[in-house]
Order: structure tokens, then C-alpha cells, then sequence
């Protein structure tokens, strides 16, 4: 309903959301389900006051049902306690595209697995090119979880809030301070779990272990106490670090002790009993996107499992973490996933996988738009020894926040076979890693807390305006 008021979504809802002030109950979930595609376009692609009421009603109905935006930080801790069996690996999944219809499909998957072990996040960088900032993310994925029926905590990530090496380079203040801003962004919209990245500040060149991690494990420490001063009273937002920058070097067990101890030590300097972070992402040979051939096709990854398990296991064992993380494995063999819990990988990142679905079923004449977006927009990052199928294969990611509305605006037969891809996907996956059957972990574990928000102020201007309008009429 795009120009739509205020008062005609009140009008709308009305005998489906009791909307009191800043209070909103749910009197009919069936005809919120019904209402819930039109909100969700409102809160992505509305505008002022449109956009934020959508945003605020899908919030607020979410809490009424009881789905609460969550920290997965004691899920992670309790792992690392032994509390909970590490024989399970959260998969932690990018959606740069149809958000809503992909975390649907999600919540579809999850439902007939009984899994709720699972993380929906955004890269710093794919908040750019997506065109979708936190609070629009935090949306798509909460309505998408009430048109689908899902209950319980949501674990909504920043994943890979970077900090740039060169941009440090040149202004480490200005830099610092822009990884902040979007912290508080995120957390301010439910993101309440955020990967600090700074192993792009690791220097090889340096000869001591304690001396290349010193910039990573430092400002790693100096982001967690800034996310400890801003988050929201009684949640402790899961947070993780990063040793080796994906894509390089495999991780070692050295680096990860140089780093934890560093991280350690510095981080009790700001206080002597703040909470770390609750995992560690490391390298082991795969790279982000995969490594397409000239042909088009992917090159085969080797994981070095034998690492990873170990870097985990000294993960758990001696700094009671959750483990170790792997990103960029969405374009691994079928046969890989199953490996990641036999190891005891805490969480894994995958992205490009779900991106190729959307793809695959796409109608031509989206992919032929896609095409031509990338050859006018980035024919300048196009390298001299790249064929057509790399070069699009490399950049298509980069189209979607352009096009996002074209992806939206599917027919609805294009979007259900899209759909179906995407849900078989998610169930392969959640069976492989392990995490069906992690409703009763989550439920004995995490903390989930409703976390009101006051109705947009312009929106009580504009009622309190109605209403003086009735009284002089």
C-alpha cells in the first residue's frame, strides 16, 4: 500500500493489531499474516512517515508474538562450558536479496526441523551495495518470521564490520569512529550480534606473534567496550574476533593464543569483569564467493578440517568460547557440510550460495538487466585476465541493491519457485550442520527479552492532529 498514512494502516489493521499508544497487541495473527507482504513493502520501501510506522508495527507485533530479536552470546558461552554439545553448527546467513521471501523460506526449513539455531546477518559492505541498512533488515526478517509462524529468539548479525586497512591508514580516528556509528545503527535496530573484524590490521612482516596480532586484538578490545557501553539493558550482545582475514594464510593454533591473550589483557584495562567475545573466526582455506573458473564454474575447495577442529577445541578448552567459525563456505561441495559439526565448528558463514538460487530461477530478462548493470557500472574492476563469466560472476552481487525492486516485484510463480529452491536449500543444510532439533538448546539458554520501542514521533503528531481536526469539525 505504497502512499499509504498512518491512519489508513491503523484503519487497516484494525480488529487484527489493538494499536494503544505505544502498545500493540495481536488480536488475529491469521489476518496480521495476510497484511504482513504489504507492511513489509511499506517498511522497505515506504517513505517518511510510511516507512516508519511499517517498521515500528512489525517490531512491536513481533514482541506480542513473542519473537524476540536475541543474543546468541549464551548459547555460545554454554558450548564452551560443555553445557551444550558441540556436535552442531549454526549457519550464519547472508541475505542480499529478496530478504523477506529468502528468510521465509528460512523459517519454513527451520520449522520442519525444529531448528532454531540460526543466524540471518549482513556484511558492513553488503549494507552498501544491497541498499539495506539495519533497521530495513531487522524488518524483513522479523515479518518474515511472523508470516511464516516462527517463534522464539531471531539472531540478527553484522557480520564482517570491518575495519578498513587503507582508511585506517589514513585517518585511524575517522575510521574507528565509522565502525562505531554503524554499531550503534545495528543495535539501535536489533542487531545483537556483530563479528568485529579487525584481522585487516594483522602485519605478518612483523616477527613476533604478540607484535602482528597487537593492532587486531587491540582494537578488537576497544570496539567491545564501546559495544558494552551501548547495549540495551540485560542484553549482552554476542560478539566475535577474527585472527586471519579470510581468503589469506591458514589460521594457527599460535595466532589464535597470541591473539586471546592480547585481547585479554587489553580488555581488562577498560574493566576487570567485561565479557569478550563469544567466538573466533579463522582461515582454513576457503575464500568469500568461492573461485570461479574461467568457465564460469567453481573451483574445488579443500577446508583444512584437521585445523579447524583443533582451533576450536583450544577454543572451548582454554578460553571457554563457542569455537571457531569458518566464513565464505556456501559454495563448498554438498559433501563438505556435514564435516563442519564432526569437527565442532561453532558457526560458518554462507552467502554466495542462496545469491546463485536466486539466480538460477530468475526470469532471463532480470539477469539480462543484472548483466548490463555490471558492464556499464564496474567495467573498471574488470582484470585484464578475466573472462566474461568471472567478471560477471564477481559483480553481480553488486546489482542488487539497484534492482531491488525489480527483484521484489516478481510474479508470484517466479517468487514461489524461487521460494521452493531457496527452502530445500535451507532444510539440506540445517540437516547437515546438525542444527534440527536445537529449539530445546536455544529455549535453556538464551535470554530473550521484549525490547519495546516508543511509536514513531511522527506519528503521534499526526494522531494528536486527527484528533484536534474531529474536535473542530
Amino acid at each position: 500500500m505504497q502512499g499509504s498514512s498512518n491512519g489508513a494502516w491503523e484503519r487497516r489493521l484494525e480488529g487484527i493489531l489493538q494499536i494503544n499508544g505505544d502498545n500493540v497487541t495481536v488480536t488475529d495473527e491469521a489476518g496480521l499474516r495476510g497484511q504482513m507482504d504489504q507492511l513489509v513493502r511499506d517498511a522497505v520501501f515506504g517513505e517518511g512517515l510510511d516507512r516508519e510506522m511499517a517498521r515500528w508495527l512489525i517490531w512491536e507485533a513481533g514482541q506480542a508474538l513473542g519473537i524476540y530479536a536475541s543474543s546468541i552470546h549464551e548459547l555460545y558461552l554454554a558450548i564452551g562450558r560443555g553445557d551444550v554439545p558441540s556436535n552442531f553448527t549454526v549457519p550464519a546467513m547472508n541475505l542480499r536479496g529478496m530478504t523477506y521471501n529468502t528468510a521465509r523460506a528460512a523459517f519454513r526449513a527451520a520449522t520442519r526441523l525444529n531448528a532454531s539455531a540460526l543466524i540471518f546477518e549482513i556484511a558492513r559492505s553488503e549494507i552498501g551495495y544491497t541498499d539495506q541498512r539495519p533497521a530495513e533488515y531487522v524488518s524483513s526478517v522479523i515479518a518474515a518470521a511472523i508470516r511464516e509462524g516462527f517463534r522464539g529468539p531471531l539472531f540478527i548479525q553484522g557480520d564482517h564490520f570491518q575495519v578498513s586497512l587503507k582508511a585506517y591508514g589514513s585517518g585511524p580516528d575517522k575510521e574507528l569512529q565509522a565502525v562505531k556509528d554503524l554499531m550503534r545503527e545495528a543495535i539501535d535496530a536489533g542487531f545483537y550480534n556483530i563479528d568485529i573484524d579487525t584481522s585487516t590490521l594483522v602485519d605478518l612482516d612483523k616477527g613476533p606473534l604478540d607484535e602482528q596480532q597487537r593492532n587486531n586484538y587491540e582494537i578488537c578490545a576497544q570496539l567491545t567496550e564501546y559495544v558494552r557501553e551501548i547495549e540495551p539493558q540485560g542484553v549482552t550482545v554476542s560478539l566475535g574476533g577474527e585472527i586471519g582475514e579470510v581468503g589469506g594464510h591458514n589460521s594457527t593454533v599460535e595466532e589464535l593464543h597470541a591473539f586471546m591473550q592480547g585481547y585479554r589483557r587489553t580488555l581488562a584495562n577498560y574493566h576487570p569483569n567485561i565479557q569478550g567475545i563469544s567466538k573466533i573466526s579463522v582461515q582454513t582455506g576457503t575464500s568469500h564467493g568461492g573461485v570461479v573458473l574461467p568457465d564460469g564454474t567453481l573451483a574445488e575447495v579443500q577446508v583444512d578440517f584437521e585445523t579447524l577442529g583443533e582451533l576450536g577445541r583450544i577454543a572451548r578448552e582454554q578460553y571457554v568460547l563457542g569455537g571457531a567459525v569458518q566464513h565464505g563456505a556456501s559454495t563448498l561441495p554438498p559433501t563438505a557440510f556435514n564435516r563442519f559439526p564432526e569437527v565442532g565448528t561453532v558457526e560458518i558463514h554462507l552467502a554466495t550460495g542462496f545469491q546463485s538460487i536466486m539466480f538460477q530461477h530468475a526470469p532471463q530478462e532480470i539477469v539480462n538487466a543484472t548483466d548490463d548493470y555490471c558492464r556499464t557500472n564496474f567495467a573498471k574492476e574488470r582484470k585484464a585476465d578475466q573472462t566474461e563469466e568471472q567478471f560477471l560472476y564477481g559483480t553481480r552481487k553488486k546489482s542488487l541493491g539497484p534492482l531491488k525492486r525489480q527483484w521484489w516485484d516478481l510474479d508470484e510463480a517466479t517468487q514461489t519457485q524461487i521460494g521452493s529452491a531457496l527452502e530445500e536449500q535451507f532444510a539440506f543444510l540445517f540437516d547437515k550442520l546438525n542444527v534440527k532439533e536445537t529449539r530445546d538448546y536455544v529455549a535453556r539458554t538464551v535470554t530473550a527479552l521484549p525490547v519495546h520501542r516508543p511509536r514513531p514521533q511522527s506519528a503521534v503528531q499526526e494522531q494528536e492532529l486527527e484528533i484536534a481536526s474531529d474536535l473542530a469539525d
